[in-house]
């Protein structure tokens, strides 16, 4: 794995307490799993983490789940969470690897040169037996500076502009049975099936044990999917968490990302003027 884009647990730990060291918890869950990342992060999170929720630092007025934040509101937030300029980021969840991904794009999307994912995040974490913090966080307000770059994000129009003329692979991270609309979407309104002319390859194919599988691993996983690593790809799934972890690991296997699409499903399957195919690709 590329130290670009990871950090071990024993890099940490060496590192906690540094100035210049911001520590995300990026944990969330699925709707239907019980769980919530903010109840969960003051019952115990690395030392000196604070907790990036998706589902509130998120452009609220689109109407879709967690979509990437306004520049003003993440300024603010990012402030106010002592994750500020020049500081490099080392961000963790509690599954391993699955929201972490998200905020690693989000972070990397407004300009962060310098933000890496834990490998094995908290579970990993706990397993050695290193040191936890209990309580809410009470950060020193840093200030960051939001510079979007509109290239890392793909919008409805560009998507269907790549399915449309092939200029970009799109693909979809949600389990095949979604995907071929075998399986009823988990949140309701949604019709059941993929985009024509995209390809699947399930984001868990990716992942072993909350880590993300080595280089050559991915590329042949890519491979089996049909997918050119040497084409642009636009990533995809639910919501755009697990589509995050697809453009990792396109990243990892030397692929070139051309956008990851923010509305993904929740707003493709939602509107009767984008088509839907079922089966498979």
């Amino acid at each position: 794995m590329s130290m670009r884009n990871f950090c071990t647990t024993a890099e940490l730990a060496a590192d906690l307490g540094k100035p210049d060291l911001g520590i995300v918890d990026g944990s969330w869950h699925l709707p239907n799993s019980g769980r919530r990342g903010a109840i969960e992060f003051p019952l115990g999170h690395i030392p000196g983490a604070v907790y990036f929720d998706i589902d509130t630092i998120a452009d609220s007025d689109s109407g879709l789940p967690h979509m990437l934040p306004k520049p003003d509101l993440l300024a603010r937030e990012m402030t106010a969470l002592g994750l500020g300029d020049g500081m490099r980021f080392v961000v963790y969840d509690a599954l391993g690897l699955f929201a972490a991904a998200r905020v690693w794009w989000t972070l990397r999307a407004y300009g962060a040169a310098d933000v890496r994912i834990l490998v094995g995040g908290l579970t990993q974490w706990i397993v050695e037996g290193r040191p936890l913090e209990t309580g809410e966080a009470h950060p020193t307000p840093r200030t960051f500076t939001p510079r979007l770059d509109d290239k890392v994000v793909a919008s409805l129009d560009e998507v269907k502009a790549a399915l449309a003329s092939g200029s970009a692979q799109v693909v979809d991270a949600r389990p095949a049975d979604r995907f071929r609309g075998e399986t009823a979407e988990p949140r309701p309104g949604l019709r059941s099936g993929h985009m024509p002319g995209s390809l699947n390859l399930p984001f868990s194919e990716v992942v072993e044990h909350g880590r993300l599988k080595a280089p050559e691993a991915l590329a042949a996983i890519f491979a089996a999917h049909g997918v050119d690593l040497a084409r642009p790809i636009i990533t995809t799934c639910g919501s755009g968490v697990s589509a995050a972890i697809l453009a990792l690991a396109v990243e990892e296997a030397g692929g070139r990302i051309e956008g990851l699409y923010d509305g993904s499903w929740a707003e493709w399957g939602g509107r009767e003027d984008c088509p839907v195919a079922t089966g498979a690709a």
